[in-house]
Parts: C-alpha cells; sequence; structure tokens
C-alpha cells in the first residue's frame, strides 16, 4: 500500500498547484476535472448537514454545512458527500456547494437528500496522508438498502442488500464502502440472494450516518477497486 500511496501523492501534487509538493521532474501534467483523479480512503472526517438544495430541472446544487473540510477548501476541489466525488463551487461560513448532474441524482441516494439530512464528508487523500481504510474513488457503483441491524455488546451488524451485478466483488474480510465509509464485509449471503454484513464500532456508529439509518434506508455501494482491475485484466487473458 505504500507505494500506491506515493504514486497517488504524485499523481495530486501535479494536478493541484494549490499542493505544496515538489513536482516530479520530467512529469507531464494534464488538465482535468479534480474527481477524476482524487482518491479518497473511506475514513469519515466530519458529520456535515445538508443545509439547502436547489433544483434546476434534472440537477441540483447542494449547500452543505462542514467547518472541518471546509477550512482549507476552495473552488474545484473535492469533497466525497456521502461516498460521492463532487466539485467545490463555493465556500462561505463553514458551508460549500456543489453541483449534482441529473446522473448522479439518478444512480446515488444522493437525489432522495432533504434539508437538514446528515451526510459523511471526507477530502481527497493528501500527498503525506495515511491510508486509513482503503483506495476509494468517489464513484459509486450502485445503491443498496438497510435490511436488518443488530445489537451486541455496543456495536452493531447491520445488513445491506447489494445490487445482484456488484455482489461477485464482495469478498469476505474484503473492503466496501457503505455511503463513503470504509467498511470490512464480515458475512455474505449464500445461494441465490444479494447481501453482505458490516459489523460497526461505537465510533462508527457516533461519526457517521450509518448510526442512524434505520432498515430500508438507502445507501450507495462502492465496491472494491483492486477486484474491478483484476476481474478486468483476466477477462483480457481469455482466448
Amino acid at each position: 500500500m505504500g507505494g500506491s500511496t506515493r504514486a497517488v501523492g504524485r499523481v495530486t501534487a501535479c494536478l493541484n498547484p494549490r499542493l505544496r509538493v515538489p513536482r516530479i521532474p520530467g512529469a507531464r501534467c494534464r488538465a482535468a476535472a479534480p474527481e477524476e483523479d482524487t482518491v479518497f480512503t473511506g475514513i469519515v472526517e466530519e458529520l456535515g448537514e445538508v443545509v439547502g438544495i436547489d433544483r434546476d430541472g434534472d440537477s441540483a446544487r447542494l449547500r452543505v454545512r462542514g467547518p472541518q473540510v471546509t477550512a482549507d477548501a476552495a473552488r474545484g476541489d473535492s469533497i466525497a458527500i456521502n461516498g460521492v466525488c463532487l466539485t467545490v463551487t463555493q465556500t462561505q461560513d463553514g458551508e460549500f456547494s456543489a453541483d449534482v448532474m441529473a446522473e448522479t441524482l439518478d444512480r446515488t441516494s444522493l437525489g432522495a437528500l432533504e434539508p437538514g439530512a446528515a451526510v459523511n464528508l471526507e477530502r481527497p487523500l493528501r500527498p503525506d496522508g495515511r491510508l486509513g481504510g482503503h483506495l476509494v474513488q468517489g464513484h459509486v457503483d450502485g445503491v443498496g438498502t438497510i435490511i436488518a441491524r443488530q445489537s451486541a455488546a455496543g456495536r452493531e451488524t447491520v445488513r445491506i442488500s447489494i445490487p445482484p451485478e456488484l455482489a461477485r466483488y464482495a469478498v469476505k474480510k474484503g473492503s466496501v464502502a457503505v455511503d463513503g465509509i470504509s467498511l470490512t464485509v464480515s458475512e455474505l449471503a449464500e445461494g441465490g440472494e444479494a447481501w453482505f454484513e458490516v459489523s460497526l464500532i461505537p465510533e462508527t456508529l457516533q461519526r457517521t450516518t450509518l448510526g442512524t439509518k434505520q432498515p430500508g434506508a438507502s445507501v450507495n455501494l462502492e465496491v472494491d477497486l483492486i477486484a474491478k482491475y483484476v476481474e478486468r485484466l483476466l477477462a483480457g487473458r481469455q482466448p
């Protein structure tokens, strides 16, 4: 993981001149939207609050309160909201705005947000940061539904449905991002069902939206990036 983290840091430094990191000699920078090249870790920094939603046809502009993540944010930076990487369009007094296109509203749970809703917030991984969770792109693969919750000794086990086409990427003891939270799969469905379980410690329950979401609630899912690359590479070796 150390090598991967260094590589991510170099690319980010190249693309974002505001980062005070030496540019790689001979490296070529290309213009790209921040959300195309940023990487997150699935470690939620702050539980924010949606303070406004301005609808404009099929798209919308979200206004979110998050003093911690906006402390050093500027227009054009990326912030993950419930696991969805969005570009900051404005910051003011501990709040930031981000435009959400129709495709994102349709394919993630952001379309169901209302003012007052709590959201998980995370800034991209810094070049000198620690990869505390796992590599998360902020590109949601699908939406799941919380099926059940069970408490035991201050912890909770949460069962979440997963779209059948994504179930093959879920591996016991493997990683999955749920609403942008890096979690470990503790159990998997057997047979024709498609669900997985995660175990939540008190810290996760207190600092993320999973502490209050009940059965029936939708959650954004991003499966393990490495699993998708391995599948793609192996498919290329087939005759």
